[in-house]
């Protein structure tokens, strides 16, 4: 027995002091990241160039087969700096009637949402995160159609395509702030 309790305590002692050596130690490793995307055509410029609030120039609906949409009415589009947005457009009686039949989701004259924005600069598109609607859909302005865009000074131009790649929509937005 004394034998086994030597060999034991034995085999303790060198557990432990080889445990000695493994103590933690800071890690003084730097991580590397990627350049700064900083530039003027940089994802961080347009993000910035997006934030604020836009004033509605104008807005079209291209049916298919039929003629242009052309919006009378006011709207705002709002963009934070962490790529929320706002939009609220409204329309008069006459223009939400050939909205709603062109395919537009617009409920008491007004087309509204709220949601996320995310920027795609290769393709120069966004691509909208609306909270409470599908990604799928079938409308000119369906959350599963990105927006192309365009800028012009102050002015924003957002475009939808059609599932056969013909302009659905074309809203203009003027920015204000």
């Amino acid at each position: 027995m004394p034998l086994r309790l030597s060999v034991t305590c034995a085999l303790l002692a060198s557990v432990m002091i080889s445990l000695q050596g493994c103590a933690a130690a800071p890690i003084n490793k730097p991580i590397k990241g990627g350049p700064v995307d900083t530039g003027a055509a940089s994802l961080t410029a347009a993000r910035k160039f997006l934030e604020g609030r836009w004033s509605l120039e104008s807005f079209e609906v291209h049916p298919p087969g039929k003629a242009v949409v052309a919006l009378k009415g006011m709207g705002t589009l709002t963009y934070d700096d962490f790529g929320n947005l706002r939009m609220e457009i409204r329309a008069d009686q006459a223009a939400s009637d050939q909205l709603r039949a062109a395919g537009v989701d617009i409920r008491d004259g007004t087309i509204s949402s709220d949601g996320r924005t995310a920027v795609d600069m290769e393709n120069r598109t966004l691509t909208y995160s609306i909270e409470g609607q599908p990604a799928a859909g079938t409308g000119p302005l369906a959350m599963n159609r990105p927006r192309y865009w365009q800028v012009e000074g102050n002015l924003l131009t957002l475009t939808t395509k059609d599932d056969a790649g013909n302009v659905a929509t074309v809203a203009r937005w003027r920015k204000t702030q």
